[in-house]
């Protein structure tokens, strides 16, 4: 094995032991496996590390510059390349870090990604949809309500986000409408309390209670539910949202997930909440069911680290 080879090599070795997402040490080694393919002649071994000079990386530079490379690509290529040299300079194997004395190809401006008219519309729906208490029939009518009031605001940071998968968006959409179901789940006593009521009435129709049950419940609240029909109904509720994030997270394509790692923590405290309001036995007129700061915390932190490590969490 050539000296150049085996410095690379200890080079992805090291990034192994940092626990460098495994995406980056194989980007890393692509970069590093083509520079090598470039410096090595048939029947001949690559030149040793120390004898690389910055000529020989502009050169190298030159090569993908003429394979129509795009600008971003050889950015990450030098990226690499510094990376790799600060290495050698910290094994005493080089002097200085030559591709630092390589400026960086500038890469191209692109103009920003906008929320669409049907984006923007859609969310000003759903605030408007707010304005006025309405009842929901079903739940094929309340679906779009989520859309418009969570699934938008999803969509909007896809296109800000610049996703690569369309994937995403069904992963914003299904996440959204689990967002609001579990909203609507906890808040069932405090909007009704305010005139409002979200929870579909064909599906408290199918558990066999009705809107003036809710009402007993929100007015003999503080002695948990007392209507074993209300309980069903909410459950119900519970299986749909734990169904959307199920769906969500089927969707998030491990290429965009580090892109959303907002939209992730969200979606661990709200999966976490709603575990919360099934562990209470759904008794959501006592008080209002919420995850503790300290767990957000942790939950959040969590869910940083596995996505910077390129897996995607596990809820």
């Amino acid at each position: 094995m050539s000296e150049l080879k085996r410095q690379i090599e200890l080079f992805l070795e090291e990034l192994q032991r940092r626990n460098v997402s495994a995406h980056t040490v194989a980007a890393y080694g692509a970069d590093l496996r083509q520079f090598l393919d470039y410096f090595t002649v048939p029947d001949s071994e690559p030149p040793p590390p120390s004898s690389l000079s910055s000529l020989d990386l502009r050169e190298w530079l030159g090569h993908l510059y003429r394979q129509k490379l795009s600008p971003v690509s050889m950015r990450r290529k030098l990226a690499t390349l510094r990376s790799f040299f600060r290495f050698l300079t910290r094994q005493g194997l080089a002097e200085v870090n030559i591709a630092r004395l390589i400026r960086m190809p500038k890469a191209p401006k692109t103009i920003p990604r906008v929320m669409t008219a049907e984006q923007t519309n859609a969310l000003i729906d759903g605030v408007a949809m707010d304005v006025t208490p309405r009842r929901f029939q079903t739940f094929e009518d309340l679906e779009p309500y989520c859309h418009r009031v969570a699934s938008s605001v999803g969509l909007m940071c896809a296109e800000i986000f610049r996703y690569s998968d369309p994937a995403v968006l069904t992963y914003a959409r299904d996440l959204g409408v689990a967002l609001q179901l579990t909203n609507i789940l906890r808040d069932v006593g405090v909007d009704y309390r305010r005139g409002r009521m979200y929870l579909p009435l064909a599906d408290l129709a199918r558990a066999g209670c009705t809107e003036d049950d809710i009402r007993r419940e929100v007015e003999d609240a503080g002695r948990g539910i007392s209507n074993p029909n209300v309980r069903v109904a909410l459950e119900h509720l519970s299986r749909r949202a734990r169904q959307y994030f199920g769906r969500a997270i089927a969707a998030l394509p491990r290429t965009d997930a580090r892109k959303f790692v907002a939209a992730e923590i969200m979606h661990g405290i709200y999966f976490e909440l709603l575990k919360k309001i099934e562990v209470a036995g759904f008794d959501v007129f006592t008080q209002l069911v919420r995850v503790p700061r300290p767990a957000q915390a942790r939950l959040a932190l969590r869910i940083w680290w596995t996505l910077r490590r390129g897996h995607i969490p596990q809820h």
